[in-house]
């Protein structure tokens, strides 16, 4: 029984292990045949999956640059990697097995590679979405298209507004890319640059903008770090400059990208920094105050930001305030006072008026912080202007250009200070030798002083005076008192006299000067325009040993004391426009260093002064030779002032005397052997001619071997003819004093003045007689002219004829202006030679009736400097730009007009009637009495820089439009009705 019941166990355990065996076998199998059935799927949901994840792999290796890949995304990259070569493995067997079929597989052998992709599956799965999470942080890591605060609202149409609008329409130019912003400290160029920053236009137009403010001790490397910094970039090297730039480059390149640098006070070779030059769609705007680092860094265009004028300046600061101001009036006269202290500069305007903003309405709140506006306010903003603007005066590389700068601030605020005279200044107190235009164009440049458009005069602004006053404190060897043009009655008190190095009252109502004031250190006396000044104290003059400038121009003054001679420094002494003034000392000589004395519109006469013979600068009038005929009594004395180098005679009284006489003191000008700058009235042609034979400076200058200007040794303003009794004038420069100019006046023929004209800049024409062109003068003796004025010439009936010519005329000419020239009909007869005009910047035509033609074939071409045309009282003018003279005209052409004037043109029918020209720089418009032009050339995608059109609204609503009404539409927002 035992045996059975062993037996009978053994056949069941036996019997269970086959069962439990054949289970397995049927699951195995059934699995096998699962995934051998799924084999397709398996191999179709890999593969799909696995391209999703190939797709976010290159993603992210194309998205972001190596450099800024962190290390746990490079393993996962690596991962990637190496599954993909798995992936192709399975794959490969896949496809080998399903090209094959006449191959035998074992049953198992299908199972077993489904099984494998379905596995490798779920690794691709898990690696997808593990890519998918890195992807979302290094999305997140990328640099945004635009970062930046938000900037301060700028008001529409406000300066600052339209300096923005003018950079966006230069950005859009693809032949412009570079932009340089300039001008002082607080003038806004931060906030243009914010408001570039994030002006939707510029968001469409470039991938990235990259916004960096320069520190001022800046380096390549740090200029790099922060871009880096700002596309998320991991740097090589601290000191590797040219991989990093390798870096910047290879992310950039494939971009649009905006670079908008900001700040800048010193040149940036951008090459070396991001590899500019290799990056095709990469623009650069930057802003700095000095106008020469912006030409150091080539860019295309310039906008200079100036300080607001008085009404700009009040309407921003009721703008921040807010409308309750207009409401208030004694409010809105604080306001202005307040304004005015802010010198223009939006940087004040707005930190001013947050405060002023708290106080509301409250008349008296205001008026007390009026009160004390500089002790309460200079912590919000004065302050840390004025400490910006000592760091441009302390970037001034020489003493001699902080010493011509802070002579500045002896003028008032805001008012003309002429070049000349300044200059002049300069050189007698011994800052410069000849290098003082120079100078003064390094302090323009730097935004220190401003031109004032005139090309003769510059200003201070009046924020930047008060720094250069206060670093004038500080100075131990340059203490100003300066008070001009405030009113004064009553004098400054002693003690305020004695520290001063430098002092300035001018244009004030003084009545009298201190007796005796305590001056031993006075090295400049600057009293002009004090009308009320009739009497100098008899022993004023007494302890200013050390005075070398005094000037007391347009006083009231009729004498001068002999405490005068005491002066033995003086170098510098300005007398002009003293009407009454009729003696001096009777030992003037004892001035013995006295270089400068102008003593035009006075009393005085050559004989008082004819002792002074180591005089270099002398300025006199016909007056001072004497009235009536004196000739005699005052030969000789011009030719006894040996040392000058400069000399100036204005006509101010009758010509009559001037026109008998002036060939004696011809003679004796010529005799004068150390001139380098003439300013003289010759009567008559004769005169002249006397000059240049017998002037041995006037020789050596004309036969000077290079004519180039810089090597000039001489100067000349030179007037041959009259033709009224009224005030000679020379004729003014556009651009620089040292021009040499003449002006023709009532003259006939050529011949004589030919040698003159060869070595003139500017050239004037004033009722000549004689030539019927302009080129009857010899056009090589015009190579050098920049200027040209011709005036009531009525012979003229063009200005070049080409024919004949075989080279480039007017190549250098600048500036035309042509006005009651009665017979003119044309500017250009005949061929017009490559090169010739193509510098001319303005063309003014007024009053010249029998005009019909402007551009004649072939001259509108050489024009692609042209800036500025104005044609008025034109009566024959049907057409600016003619058809029938410019068949095929490119659309390119006058590429940089900026404004046109069109002024009472009876007959104008059209401006250009042929295909549509592309007027890439026009921004101002102005047309007045021109009844029948009733259509403009413009369209939807030219004049896209168009600013304004100044015309009547009657006139605008008769013109005519080609489409329906889009063009007019977006014009008329800018058009100005008079």
């Amino acid at each position: 029984m035992a045996l059975e019941a062993a037996a009978g166990a053994a056949v069941e355990t036996a019997v269970t292990e086959v069962y439990r065996d054949g289970r397995s076998l049927l699951i195995w199998s059934g699995r096998k045949f699962g995934y051998r059935k799924n084999l397709k799927r398996n191999h179709e949901d890999l593969m799909q999956k696995a391209r999703e994840l190939w797709e976010l792999r290159n993603g992210i290796r194309e998205g972001i640059s190596q450099n800024r890949i962190r290390p746990d995304t490079t393993e996962w990259m690596a991962n990637v990697e190496m599954n993909e070569s798995e992936v192709i493995e399975l794959d490969t067997k896949y496809n080998d097995r399903k090209n094959h079929p006449w191959k035998l597989f074992r049953f198992g052998k299908g199972a077993s590679l489904s099984k494998d992709m379905a596995e490798k599956y779920k690794q691709v799965l898990s690696l997808w979405e593990e890519g998918k999470r890195k992807r979302g942080v290094l999305d997140a890591e990328l640099p945004k298209r635009v970062v930046g605060i938000r900037p301060a609202k700028i008001e529409y149409k406000s300066p600052l507004h339209k300096h923005v609008e003018a950079a966006v329409h230069f950005l859009e130019d693809p032949e412009i890319k570079r932009i340089g912003i300039w001008g002082m400290v607080g003038t806004g160029k931060t906030t243009i640059i914010e408001n570039l920053n994030t002006h939707d236009n510029i968001k469409k137009m470039f991938d990235i903008v990259i916004r960096v403010t320069v520190p001022k001790e800046w380096s390549e490397v740090g200029l790099q770090q922060k871009i880096m910094r700002r596309l998320n970039l991991n740097m090589g090297g601290p000191t590797d400059i040219e991989e990093n730039t390798q870096i910047i480059f290879e992310e950039l390149k494939k971009k649009k990208c905006l670079i908008l640098l900001d700040e800048v006070c010193h040149p940036i070779e951008l090459k070396n920094v991001i590899g500019i030059h290799g990056i095709q769609d990469c623009k650069v705007v930057l802003a700095s105050r000095d106008l020469g680092i912006c030409r150091e860094m080539d860019v295309d265009e310039t906008i200079n930001v100036k300080p607001l004028s008085s009404d700009e300046a009040f309407n921003m600061f009721k703008e921040k305030v807010g409308e309750f101001i207009n409401s208030i009036p004694r409010v809105v006269q604080v306001g202005q006072l307040v304004v005015r202290e802010c010198g223009g500069l939006p940087l004040l305007i707005d930190k001013f008026a947050k405060t002023f903003k708290r106080m509301g309405g409250n008349v008296q709140h205001w008026r007390d912080a009026q009160g004390s506006l500089r002790n309460s306010m200079n912590k919000e903003g004065m302050d840390a202007v004025l400490e910006r603007l000592e760091f441009c005066y302390n970037s001034l590389d020489s003493d001699a250009k902080k010493d011509c700068f802070l002579y500045c601030a002896l003028f008032s605020e805001e008012c003309d200070i002429y070049i000349r005279c300044l200059v002049e200044y300069w050189r007698v107190e011994g800052f410069i030798d000849n290098n003082g235009h120079e100078i003064l164009s390094h302090l323009i440049n730097v935004s220190l002083l401003e031109s004032c458009g005139n090309k003769i005069s510059v200003k201070m602004n009046k924020v930047i005076r008060e720094m250069a006053l206060k670093v004038s404190l500080q100075r131990k060897d340059s203490k100003f008192l300066a008070k001009p043009c405030e009113g004064l009655h009553e004098l400054p008190n002693p003690e305020e006299w004695q520290q001063a190095s430098r002092i300035s009252l001018m244009d004030n109502e003084l009545h009298g000067l201190p007796e005796t004031p305590d001056c031993r250190d006075l090295l400049t006396l600057l009293l002009q325009r004090n009308e009320n000044l009739i009497v100098i104290p008899k022993l004023f003059f007494t302890s200013m040993c050390c005075l070398r400038v005094l000037d007391l121009h347009g006083t009231g003054i009729e004498s001068l004391p002999s405490s005068l001679c005491r002066l033995i420094c003086l170098g510098g002494l300005y007398l002009n426009s003293c009407i009454n003034l009729v003696g001096l000392p009777t030992d003037i000589d004892a001035l013995e260093r006295l270089e400068v004395l102008d003593i035009r519109g006075t009393k005085l006469s050559l004989c008082q002064i004819r002792t002074l013979t180591w005089l270099k600068l002398l300025r006199i009038s016909l007056s001072n030779f004497g009235k009536g005929s004196h000739t005699q009594n005052q030969s000789g004395y011009v030719s006894s002032f040996v040392s000058l180098e400069e000399f100036s005679i204005d006509i101010d009284s009758s010509l009559q005397w001037w026109a008998g006489n002036g060939n004696i003191i011809t003679e004796e000008v010529a005799t004068l052997k150390k001139l380098t700058s003439l300013q003289f009235c010759f009567p008559t042609v004769q005169c002249l001619e006397i000059f240049m034979r017998n002037s041995s400076a006037w020789k050596d200058f004309f036969n000077r071997t290079s004519p180039a200007r810089e090597d000039l040794s001489f100067t000349f303003q030179f007037a041959v003819g009259y033709h009224s009794l009224t005030c000679f004038q020379i004729l003014e420069s556009f651009d620089d004093p040292s021009y040499n100019c003449l002006k023709f006046i009532d003259g006939k023929g050529t011949d004589h003045i030919l040698k003159v004209l060869a070595k003139t800049h500017t050239f004037g024409l004033v009722k000549h007689k004689g030539v019927s062109r302009l080129s009857d003068f010899g056009i090589e003796n015009m190579n050098d002219l920049f200027i040209c004025s011709i005036e009531e010439c009525n012979e003229i009936e063009t200005i070049i004829d080409g024919t004949g010519i075989t080279q480039s005329v007017l190549k250098c000419l600048r500036h035309l202006h042509i006005k009651n020239v009665l017979k003119l009909k044309s500017i250009w007869q005949g061929p017009v030679h490559a090169g010739s005009l193509t510098r001319l910047r303005t063309l003014t035509l007024v009053k010249c009736p029998r005009l019909e033609n402007i551009f004649s074939n072939g001259i509108i071409q050489q024009l692609s400097k042209l800036e500025d045309l104005r044609v008025e009282e034109c009566d024959e003018i049907q057409e600016i730009i003619m058809e029938s003279e410019n068949n095929g005209l490119e659309s390119n052409q006058l590429p940089r007009l900026k404004t046109l004037t069109l002024l009472n043109l009876k007959t104008l029918t059209s401006v250009w009637g042929g295909d549509p020209l592309e007027w890439r720089s026009l921004q101002v418009i102005e047309i007045s009495m021109c009844p029948e032009l009733k259509r403009l050339p413009f369209n939807n995608y030219n004049a896209t820089k168009l600013r304004s059109i100044k015309g009547q609204r009657a006139w605008w609503e008769a013109l005519k439009w080609k489409d329906d009404g889009a063009i007019k539409q977006r014009l008329e927002s800018l058009c100005i009705f008079n």
